[in-house]
């Protein structure tokens, strides 16, 4: 199992996610920090999985995505000799290239 860091953009898109179900949907919020933290607990205990579909779009070679379950998010990821660096968090319905760059 290698230990996952979040990068600041990541946490932030936590926090725009959080702040959006408690405002829309607050009996959701609790379901989507488990859905986080268990596609976290995977990416962890199963380095190199999930999809490289946006690897060379994104010009970040080794970048993977995990999804939620049961919310439309994606963890984009890249494995580190030591870590698991998670770089963003972000809803698979919104432009993930254009995302990544800001």
């Amino acid at each position: 199992m290698k230990p996952s860091r979040l990068r600041e953009k990541a946490r932030e898109d936590l926090d725009h996610a959080v702040a959006y179900y408690a405002e829309h949907a607050p009996h959701m919020v609790d379901r989507f920090a488990d859905a986080f933290l268990a596609a976290r607990h995977h990416i962890e205990t199963h380095p190199g999985t999930g999809s490289a579909r946006y690897a060379e779009e994104l010009g970040l070679a080794g970048t993977r995505f995990w999804t939620l379950n049961d919310f439309p998010y994606a963890v984009f990821n890249v494995e580190r000799a030591d870590f698991i660096d998670i770089l963003r968090v972000l809803h698979q319905a919104s432009d993930i290239p254009a995302r990544f760059e800001n």
